[in-house]
């Protein structure tokens, strides 16, 4: 058990944090007017030097890779570098295209479209192209590259193909 005269109340405990902050905010305006007198009796004006960050200076990208995932409900276009680091992207979705709409042959243009503009910034020229699905945006999206500047030096295609897949549901009995 504790007793009584162990336990401080709240009241006490506030108190003591309350004159301890008072005291340090007296003893900090202490040091900086006694600083500031200093300085105006050299006749010296405070001046803060500020440091300027640089300019990110974007990288020179001619040639990168283009990844295209066509789905039957959206397609989304990804801009990379060689290496595979990203350099812009952009989806039906965020384009605004919403519901059945995301996955048709226009909304593929669109977002090429809008992803080239991003990239066009870092200097690219040519791309291979990287197709991935069955959606309907798969050959419009390859189109597009093209016609928004793009020169394409090879389209693969990458999708995913079953080796016998999946075990077939049981047959269906009439």
């Amino acid at each position: 058990m504790i007793s009584d005269d162990n336990k401080k109340s709240n009241e006490d405990v506030s108190e003591e944090i309350e004159n301890s902050d008072i005291a340090a905010t007296a003893e900090g305006e202490k040091n900086e007017t006694d600083k500031d007198d200093k300085e105006e009796k050299k006749g010296k004006k405070s001046t803060k030097t500020t440091s300027r960050k640089k300019k990110k200076e974007k990288k020179s990208i001619p040639s990168g890779r283009a990844y295209i995932n066509a789905t039957y409900n959206n397609t989304i276009v990804t801009l990379t570098d060689q290496t595979g680091n990203v350099i812009s992207w952009a989806s039906a979705g965020g384009c605004g295209f919403k519901g059945a709409k995301k996955a048709t042959p226009y909304a593929a243009q669109i977002i090429v479209k809008k992803a080239i503009d991003k990239a066009k910034d870092f200097g690219l020229k040519e791309v291979m192209a990287y197709v991935k699905g069955v959606g309907t945006g798969r050959e419009s999206a390859v189109r597009a590259l093209n016609a928004n500047g793009l020169n394409i030096l090879a389209i693969k295609d990458l999708t995913p193909i079953p080796h016998n897949g999946c075990r077939p549901r049981k047959p269906r009995r009439v």
